[in-house]
C-alpha cells in the first residue's frame, strides 16, 4: 500500500517545544533515532549544515540546536531540561559543535551527524526535515535509506550477497518491507516492523543469516506505521461522493481516516484527539496566564486584548477579540518554550485551537463537539500533506498559516453544523485568500510577522466558515487550491521561503532588532 499522511503523524502534531516543528521536532526525532544507530553513550557530536542550505544562518536562532542536543541527550520534548540542553551536555561531558560546510543536497533543510560513543563506534548520518515536523534520515554510513521514525527498523550490516530478499521475507513474514543499499562491496539490510522486534527474532536471524552488525531502531511517532487498511475514498472528489452517500459530514470521514490510518478503533482514536486537544488548550491557558522568556522579541501581549475591551477602547464582546487574544496565547507559550502542538506547524500552531476555542465558546459547543471538529480540521491537513506538505523553506507561510486557515475553516463549519461539502468549500475559500504567502521571520525568531499571519489566518478561516454555511461558491475546487500553491512556491524567490533574507526579515528595523539580539547573546554567553 502506498504510504498516505496521518492526521496524527502528520497534521496534528508533534506535541512539542520550540519556535519551528521543522527546526526543533524533525530534528529531534532525527537525533534520538541517531542515538539508536550508534547504540553506546554519546561522547562527541559534530553536527553540520550546508552553506546554501536554509538552516544555516538560523539554525541556532530557530531552535535546532535545542532539538538535536534534546534528542541526543536523551531528554523528551515535555521535559523541562530540553530548555537547558547545551548545559546538560557540558556537565555530562559531551561535546556537541556545529560547523556550517559546503556538500551536495537534495532538500533546503538538510543535516549531518557525525557522532562518536564512549566505546569509540563511530557513524555518520544524513537527515532532511520535510515540514511539520516530519524528517527523513536518508544516508547512514553511506549506505542509502528511508527511515520515518514509524516502524520498528532492523539494519543488517555486511549481509552477504549470497542471501536473497526473497529469502528474508519468506523468514519474517511479519515484516512490512525489505530493502537494501550498497556501499561499494559492503551491503546494508533495511526490515521495518509494526511491532516491537522479539528476542526470538533476532535469534532466528542470528542462526540464520550470517551478517557483521545488527541495528534496532525504535519509532519516533505517536503511531505505529505498518498498520494502515484500505479506505473507501482517496481523493476529494471522491471523500465527497462517499460523504454524500453515507450522509456523513467532515469529522466522520476524518474520524474513519485516521482509524484506517493508524489500526486502532473509533474510541482510541477520539481519546488521542482528546489527549492532544487538551495540551492545546492548555497552552491558551498558559498564554492567557502569562508567559516570560529572556530569548524573544514581543513580550506578553494576550492580555491586553481583555484589558482594551473593559476599558472600551475596541468593540465589545466581539469574537474577532476572543480570536486574537486565544492565537496570541498559543503562539506565546510557544516563544516562551512552554508545550505546545505543531497544528499542522509551530510557526502557525495559534490558528486552529485559537479559532476554533473561540467559536465553541461563542456558539456553547459541547467538548466533544469541539474534538468532532478536530477530526474536520485533520481531514484537510491530510489533503495538503499529500501536496505540498508544511515546509515553509520550500513554499513560504502558504503552507503554514495558509494550510492552517485551511483546516481551521473546515472545523468551523463543523461546529456550525454543516455539510462535508461546505467544509471543503470553507477550505478552499481559506487557502485561496493565503496563496504566495511569504516566510519572512524577523531576526530569526517565529513571532514576527508570524503572529499576525496566525491571526489573520484565523479571523479568514471564520470569514470563509460563514460564507461557505451561507451558500457562498468557492468556485475553485479544494484539490485545484492545493496544487495552485505548489505551482505558485515554484515561482517564489527562496529568500522569501524562511531564510531570513527577505521580506520583513531585512528591513533596517529587523536587523537592528537582530543584531541587539546577537549583542544581548555574546554578553550571555561570555
Amino acid at each position: 500500500m502506498k504510504n498516505r499522511p496521518g492526521i496524527f503523524n502528520d497534521v496534528i502534531g508533534p506535541i512539542m517545544r520550540g519556535p519551528s516543528s521543522s527546526h526543533t521536532a524533525a530534528s529531534w526525532r532525527a537525533a534520538k533515532i541517531c542515538m539508536d544507530i550508534l547504540n553506546e553513550p554519546l561522547t562527541k557530536a559534530i553536527i553540520d549544515f550546508d552553506k546554501d542550505g536554509a538552516w544555516a544562518p538560523n539554525y541556532r536562532d530557530q531552535g535546532t540546536t535545542i532539538g538535536i542536543e534534546g534528542g541526543l541527550l536523551g531528554i523528551e520534548m515535555s521535559d523541562d531540561q530540553i530548555k537547558n540542553t547545551e548545559q546538560i551536555a557540558d556537565e555530562k561531558g559531551i561535546s556537541i559543535q556545529y560547523e556550517v560546510n559546503s556538500y551536495q543536497t537534495n532538500h533546503a533543510n538538510t543535516f549531518r551527524l557525525a557522532l562518536e560513543g564512549t566505546q569509540g563506534k563511530q557513524t555518520k548520518v544524513t537527515a532532511v526535515s520535510i515540514g511539520g515536523g516530519s524528517f527523513e534520515i536518508q544516508d547512514i554510513d553511506g549506505f542509502k535509506v528511508s527511515i520515518n521514525g514509524g516502524y520498528y527498523e532492523l539494519l543488517l550490516k555486511g549481509v552477504s550477497k549470497n542471501i536473497h530478499l526473497q529469502d528474508l521475507l519468506l523468514l519474517f513474514t511479519e515484516s512490512k518491507s525489505i530493502s537494501e543499499s550498497f556501499n561499494n562491496e559492503k551491503r546494508l539490510v533495511n526490515i521495518k516492523f509494526s511491532k516491537e522486534i522479539s528476542i526470538e527474532t533476532i535469534n532466528k536471524l542470528k542462526d540464520t543469516i550470517p551478517f557483521d552488525e545488527l541495528t534496532i531502531i525504535k519509532p519516533v511517532l505517536p503511531i505505529i506505521s505498518g498498520n494502515e487498511s484500505e479506505l473507501p475514498f482517496t481523493t476529494v472528489a471522491s471523500l465527497l461522493e462517499y460523504a454524500e452517500q453515507k450522509n456523513l459530514d467532515l469529522a466522520a470521514l476524518g474520524l474513519l481516516y485516521e482509524k484506517n490510518q493508524s489500526g486502532l478503533d473509533d474510541q482510541e482514536v477520539i481519546d488521542k484527539m482528546k489527549s492532544i486537544v487538551a495540551i492545546i488548550e492548555n497552552s491558551i491557558k498558559t498564554g492567557l496566564e502569562g508567559t516570560y522568556y529572556e530569548d524573544r522579541i514581543l513580550p506578553r501581549q494576550s492580555h491586553l486584548i481583555d484589558d482594551a475591551q473593559k476599558k472600551k477602547k475596541i468593540l465589545e464582546h466581539s469574537i474577532v477579540n476572543k480570536i486574537i487574544a486565544n492565537v496570541s496565547a498559543i503562539m506565546e507559550s510557544k516563544s516562551a518554550m512552554e508545550v505546545v502542538v505543531a497544528n499542522p506547524t509551530a510557526g502557525s500552531c495559534g490558528v486552529v485551537g485559537g479559532v476554533l476555542r473561540a467559536v465553541a465558546d461563542d456558539i456553547n459547543a459541547s467538548h466533544d463537539e469541539l474534538i468532532q471538529a478536530y477530526f474536520a480540521t485533520g481531514i484537510i491537513g491530510v489533503y495538503f500533506a499529500q501536496g505540498p506538505g508544511f515546509s515553509a523553506e520550500e513554499h513560504g507561510c502558504q503552507v503554514e498559516c495558509g494550510a492552517s486557515a485551511g483546516m481551521a475553516a473546515a472545523g468551523i463549519v463543523q461546529l456550525f453544523g454543516g455539510s462535508a461539502k461546505q467544509a471543503i468549500d470553507a477550505a478552499s475559500m481559506a487557502i485561496q485568500n493565503m496563496i504566495g504567502l511569504i516566510c519572512d521571520p524577523i531576526a530569526d525568531r517565529v513571532e514576527a510577522p508570524c503572529l499576525g499571519k496566525n491571526v489573520s489566518a484565523a479571523v479568514n478561516a471564520l470569514s470563509s466558515a460563514t460564507m461557505a454555511c451561507a451558500g457562498y461558491n468557492a468556485l475553485i475546487p479544494l484539490n485545484e487550491v492545493i496544487e495552485t500553491v505548489s505551482s505558485v512556491s515554484l515561482q517564489m524567490p527562496s529568500c522569501n521561503k524562511c531564510t531570513g533574507k527577505g521580506g520583513l526579515a531585512i528591513t533596517k528595523t529587523a536587523c537592528a532588532i537582530k543584531e541587539k539580539l546577537k549583542q544581548k547573546s555574546t554578553l550571555t554567553t561570555s
